[in-house]
């Protein structure tokens, strides 16, 4: 489920897996999936130095903002519009509290969604890049403070709410946490995984 997280540049906006058996993260208005957000820290990380920390990442927007649709509606099974809510109608919410865990197997059904937002989103780059000098990275239109962006990259590293099933991550993710610890820079070795 997306939470709240802080931003400069738009005060709080939402992040994160908005369906359990999908691995597609949405941040507000942009759609991408995890391995992508994944492999780029990782590879960020293991930059030679803090300028050189930028990358493009792939991600399709949702114009007009209703089509991106209604994530409570399609929780609780009343209200299935814009691409949410076809993905509920495809993916519904547990019936049983116990299974409400994100499932690592979610790049399992990737083909289907990545299918599915073509008929709701363009596709675009956007360029991330962290700011050494004033302690910032952006993300395309978005800026956070380091420690707001730790706070994206734990959320991944958790499974966000409700975590990962059975506390156990995909293997990209693992493959970013070790590459976090072996960072020489100070926005991703400060990060408690």
């Amino acid at each position: 489920m997306p939470l709240a997280f802080d931003s400069l540049s738009h005060g709080e906006i939402a992040f994160g897996f908005f369906n359990i058996d999908t691995d597609m993260l949405l941040l507000e208005h942009y759609f991408f999936f995890a391995d992508q957000f994944c492999d780029s820290i990782a590879g960020m990380a293991q930059a030679d130095d803090p300028a050189s920390c930028r990358d493009n990442w792939v991600v399709h927007i949702i114009q007009p903002p209703q089509q991106v649709g209604d994530l409570m509606g399609a929780i609780h099974g009343i209200r299935y519009s814009g691409f949410i809510g076809a993905v509920y109608r495809r993916f519904p919410f547990p019936s049983r509290p116990a299974d409400f865990k994100q499932k690592p197997d979610g790049h399992k059904n990737r083909e289907l969604v990545a299918s599915m937002i073509e008929s709701y989103g363009a596709q675009c780059s956007i360029q991330v890049a962290v700011q050494e000098a004033d302690r910032t990275v952006q993300i395309g239109d978005y800026r956070f403070t380091f420690e707001n962006f730790q706070a994206l990259i734990q959320y991944v590293w958790q499974g966000g709410y409700p975590r990962w099933q059975n506390e156990e991550p995909p293997e990209y993710v693992h493959h970013m946490r070790v590459h976090l610890a072996a960072s020489e820079i100070s926005l991703y070795n400060t990060i408690h995984l």
